[in-house]
């Protein structure tokens, strides 16, 4: 059968991870997860008691296709809450996850052929994404210097139509304040590109609270999802915030490729929005897990690493240990039972000398993953 180049997109290596760990369980071996990033709790209690009641008093057949009028006003209301940010529900849509969101805003924003500049490192399917629509990412090396987050400075001499940007970031964690998402929208507005900010982080953050680009501007595009602070992975629900003058644009396009957002997952985001007690503390779980992953990590003989702002991950600088950073993964994984990730996920250049590590899990799983990983780099000398 005949295939499109569009369709010869690279794996995302993580999934690659996850089925060699996969296979180890499968195996009889304990594995310890910190390839993933993917929350180790269900969704919130009352968002599952929402769905037990709806799945017996409701068909949940079709909705409308810019998501259900009552998740869309109380995502509105959301930014009320944590950014003082007046919203219209009628700019919110809601999206098959997160990567239902990218493909809605790529579609809507860009012409094939036309240039999406990206920091490196960044989330890999990013650039697949943008390869399997026909447009070209643009990806720009970062600095340690900027904790691994595009500035207007790297982006000068640089021809592009859209920019996106993550805070906080994956792999990194590290997040953008006010100043420097506003440097970086400002220079995204002046060349007549669109600007858009992945969000899916936000709400898992601990010294400092994050920004959101409608702080800085309307003319942007947010996406967000409940996967991460919500705890709602595999339940494939995400939203987008878009400009007033995009929304019909955007409900067509989603009419037609997606019919609407899972009814399901809708229900259960709309209840899950107001279990901020449990999720506080499954932020706590995570504050915690930080904590022991940034004393835990250098004493295994992982120091350089930047303390990360914000979501569940720390990126390390191994280049001293490796040049092949999938292959010293799979000798962590076969030797030491840690499934970690490969920078070359998020950074084909210099991700041979990079792993970033998710701390998602559980507390315990965290302590024994890293006394493994000391044992590890011990023996290995």
């Amino acid at each position: 059968m005949r295939s499109s180049r569009r369709g010869a997109v690279d794996p995302f290596i993580v999934m690659d991870v996850m089925e060699a760990a996969r296979q180890a369980e499968a195996a009889g071996r304990r594995i310890i997860h910190m390839e993933v990033g993917q929350p180790g709790t269900p969704a919130p209690a009352a968002a599952r008691a929402a769905l037990a009641q709806a799945m017996e008093q409701d068909a949940l057949g079709y909705t409308v296709a810019l998501g259900l009028p009552a998740l869309r006003a109380r995502i509105a209301k959301l930014y009320a809450q944590w950014y003082g940010v007046d919203l219209d529900p009628a700019r919110v849509v809601v999206t098959p996850g997160s990567s239902g969101g990218f493909i809605l805003a790529f579609t809507a924003l860009f012409d094939a052929g036309e240039r999406v500049a990206l920091g490196a490192p960044g989330y890999p399917s990013y650039r697949q994404i943008l390869k399997a629509l026909d447009l070209v990412p643009v990806e720009v090396q970062t600095s340690a210097e900027n904790r691994l987050q595009p500035t207007p400075e790297d982006l000068a001499g640089i021809a592009y139509e859209g920019l996106l940007v993550a805070s906080p970031a994956n792999p990194t964690g590290t997040m953008l304040d006010k100043p420097a998402l506003s440097a970086l929208i400002g220079a995204a507005q002046a060349r007549g590109a669109a600007f858009l900010s992945d969000e899916i982080y936000h709400g898992i953050e601990y010294d400092k609270r994050a920004v959101t680009a409608l702080e800085v501007s309307d003319d942007v595009i947010v996406i967000n999802s409940f996967s991460k602070f919500f705890s709602m992975t595999g339940w494939r629900v995400g939203w987008l915030v878009v400009p007033d003058d995009m929304v019909r644009q955007v409900e067509r396009l989603a009419q037609n490729l997606f019919i609407c957002p899972p009814h399901a997952a809708q229900v259960a985001a709309l209840a899950a929005l107001d279990a901020q007690e449990e999720l506080e503390g499954n932020l706590a779980v995570y504050a915690r897990n930080r904590a022991l992953m940034m004393d835990g990590l250098p004493k295994a003989g992982f120091d350089r690493i930047a303390p990360p702002d914000g979501a569940f991950y720390v990126y390390a600088d191994v280049s001293h240990l490796t040049d092949d950073s999938r292959a010293f993964a799979g000798e962590i994984l076969e030797q030491a039972g840690v499934a970690v990730t490969p920078g070359l996920d998020f950074d084909p250049v210099r991700g041979g000398g990079t792993l970033r590590f998710s701390y998602a899990r559980a507390t315990a799983d965290i302590e024994e993953g890293l006394a493994r990983l000391k044992a590890f780099m011990l023996a290995r000398g």
